[in-house]
């Protein structure tokens, strides 16, 4: 029997386009009945109900109906559901016995991002949802000198906490991250990418020194929102490892944020509008040879898959989806290739490492365990449920209950573990758990991004 279109079968999922641009596609009266058809689906399956809560409140309303079944469910609620739904996409990648090439074609997050987009075009928006995912924005404000302290004295403060949760819906009791005075991109200022320099050092290279040279020989590295405003030592990490096995550093001539938080809330203009600003900056080095990366998983996602999904004809954006890698993949293909730097000077013990949902569904396998396990000593337990933070949710003050308990098996874990380190690929869900394992225990170890843990093991 043909595998596809059959429910188990072992042919790979298939991804479609978004088709933002077809009519259909904002047609809210269709949505509400592929809503229904999906959601009828995931009633009669319940295998996802553990990922997060959009399940849970899905299947609460169904056995809460007058019918126990989907039609039971007032219209109205249908977007209870896809308020809960942040897009990690693991339902898809991991848990959906019914996504295409199977028959049904089930999508479970395009689907929902498509109603948060119909929702955010007809303005049903929180103000604090449009604040709180414009994140360049806010890093470029509270980066500023006297901006910085009064930002990052007032996050710790409580009275001023009161008030963002009293007035913007921000959880008094969410930790924020602090933000730097000196971000990334200004602190590397001098690696700005300089296509006449690149010209210039080819054309002094002997025939022996090209010969030599590897075809990935120069990085360009996207240091996201989060890596430039908010922890740029992270940013510091990619750089020293990278140059210490020999590979060269650039940045972008231009950088913005890569649109994830947007697409989260559905405003797909922004989104078109930040690819137009970041891809061409990004190409411009990919055509010079140059491969990409970037420390936060969330953002290689946005530009392996999400742009290329929604701009499937844009030449560009599918060469820039093509350079991009994950920090521990492009290591790890050094490592095939007999070019990584194996002079471990540290071991690193035990190490309870989570793996971050946008990783996951990259599909690039364990690259991180692989890569640190390379070090002596070193053993590595991957931890494979998501953190439940998600950016926005785990600070919102309707949903930060929910991000914490999300998070509690990893926790639960790491107790169990008792590691030398923890953290995660993803900087914001290392946070998180850190923050949940401190409400545990007041002495608990922070969380320690893997990048970091390869400068500690290369003591560089």
């Amino acid at each position: 029997m043909a595998n596809e279109g059959r429910e188990g079968g072992l042919d790979a999922p298939t991804r479609h386009p978004l088709n933002q641009n077809d009519p259909k596609f904002w047609d809210e009266t269709d949505l509400n009945k592929e809503l229904e058809r999906v959601y009828d689906i995931c009633h009669g399956c319940r295998r996802c109900v553990s990922l997060c809560n959009a399940f849970p409140t899905l299947f609460d309303l169904v056995d809460e109906s007058p019918t126990l079944e989907v039609d039971g469910i007032d219209v109205a609620d249908y977007n209870k559901v896809v308020d809960q739904c942040y897009l990690c996409d693991l339902c898809y990648l991991t848990k959906c016995p019914y996504v295409p090439p199977h028959e049904w074609n089930v999508d479970f997050p395009h689907l929902m991002l498509r109603a948060k987009a119909i929702n955010f075009k007809k303005g049903d928006t929180k103000f604090r949802d449009n604040i709180i995912t414009s994140t360049d924005m806010i890093g470029k404000v509270a980066s500023m000198p006297v901006v910085n302290t009064l930002v990052n004295v007032g996050n710790k403060t409580a009275p001023v906490r009161a008030l963002l949760d009293k007035a913007l819906g921000i959880h008094k009791d969410a930790k924020l991250p602090p933000y730097t005075t000196k971000p990334s991109r200004k602190t590397h200022g001098a690696r700005i990418f300089d296509p006449k320099k690149v010209t210039e050092a080819a054309a002094k290279a002997s025939e022996n020194q090209a010969a030599e040279r590897t075809q990935h020989e120069r990085v360009t590295l996207f240091t996201t929102c989060y890596c430039n405003y908010n922890e740029p030592s992270i940013a510091d990490s990619v750089i020293k490892v990278l140059e210490h096995n020999g590979v060269g550093v650039d940045l972008a001539a231009r950088e913005h944020c890569c649109g994830m938080p947007k697409l989260e809330l559905g405003d797909l203009k922004t989104v078109e509008k930040l690819m137009s600003q970041n891809i061409p900056a990004l190409y411009e080095t990919v055509k010079a040879g140059n491969v990409i990366v970037a420390a936060v998983p969330s953002c290689v996602l946005m530009f392996k898959q999400e742009l290329p999904l929604m701009f499937p004809e844009n030449e560009q954006v599918q060469a820039v989806a093509k350079a991009f890698f994950d920090p521990f993949e492009y290591l790890h293909k050094l490592h095939k290739e007999g070019r990584l730097n194996l002079d471990f000077k540290n071991s690193l013990g035990n190490v309870s490492y989570h793996v971050a949902c946008h990783q996951r569904v990259q599909n690039i396998g364990p690259k991180t365990k692989l890569v640190l396990e390379l070090i002596q000593d070193t053993m590595v337990k991957n931890i494979e449920r998501c953190s439940g933070h998600d950016g926005t949710y785990g600070v919102k003050s309707e949903t930060l209950e929910f991000a914490n308990k999300i998070a509690g098996p990893i926790v639960k874990q790491i107790q169990q573990q008792a590691p030398d380190h923890y953290g995660s690929d993803c900087p914001v869900a290392g946070r998180h758990i850190e923050n949940n394992l401190k409400n545990k225990a007041k002495d608990s170890q922070e969380a320690i991004h893997p990048l970091d843990l390869l400068c500690l093991a290369y003591g560089i």
